[in-house]
């Protein structure tokens, strides 16, 4: 409750800002909270529109790596490897468990005991292009989709098979998107981001950028994106 009291109150001495209101957000698509942290940002956009709130969002993902050793081609089950990281088989059941029930809540699906270990670069430089080539809000579907196919369907991430069939059901003709991940576009993209991050003091995602001036790190609850939005939002009107 400290760190949200903290965020709302430096809140009123931001000065005032330009519309469109930018929220760039560091992420990756294998990391729990940031799947959840996207849906409850996705709901408070949504309920203050309900509400009539007037916003206008300009909101993109940026990478962020929890794991760049994971291996391509070589898929391992999560929970081996969550089970190496925090100390055995209960300990990880514990965590995914927790998270798997946390998920639930934001009406996310988590199958943790069929997810795939992967190495997330392919995936963020198909993000990277997906924004470049056809903007933001497919960017931030293929995004969902992505997420949904580690996270609920089991599938390896790693693979330009699996990533391709994701872009075509966002709307990138699956032949592109192959073409392009069997090139080697965009990395230099990814790794100029992961160095931002790592620049700008990014060391845990998600973190979310409010026009490049205020940083809210975590998967803060609806309400909190709602009071920081219209905050920002009456800002920008005054």
């Amino acid at each position: 409750m400290a760190q949200k009291v903290a965020v709302i109150a430096e809140l009123l001495v931001i000065p005032s800002i330009v519309a469109p209101m930018r929220v760039e957000i560091f992420s990756d698509v294998v990391c729990p909270w940031c799947y959840i942290g996207k849906r409850r940002l996705d709901t408070a956009v949504a309920n203050l529109r309900a509400r009539g709130v007037e916003i206008d969002l300009d909101i993109s993902y940026k990478p962020y790596q929890l794991d760049p050793t994971a291996p391509i081609g070589q898929s391992t089950p999560v929970a081996e490897a969550y089970a190496k990281k925090f100390g055995g088989a209960e300990k990880a059941q514990q965590i995914l468990a927790h998270v798997t029930n946390i998920a639930s809540q934001d009406g996310i699906v988590f199958n943790m005991d069929i997810a795939l270990r992967a190495n997330t670069l392919m995936a963020h430089r198909l993000l990277v292009m997906a924004q470049r080539d056809f903007g933001n809000e497919l960017q931030a579907q293929l995004k969902e989709r992505i997420m949904q196919s580690y996270f609920t369907d089991g599938d390896d991430i790693a693979d330009h098979v699996v990533l391709s069939m994701c872009a075509s059901e966002v709307g990138i003709p699956q032949d592109t998107a192959t073409k392009f991940l069997l090139s080697d576009q965009c990395v230099d993209d990814v790794q100029e981001s992961l160095q931002m991050a790592a620049e700008n003091g990014i060391t845990a995602v998600p973190t979310f950028i409010f026009n490049d001036q205020w940083s809210v790190p975590g998967a803060q609850d609806v309400e909190m994106f709602e009071r920081v939005i219209q905050r920002l939002n009456e800002r920008t009107a005054s």
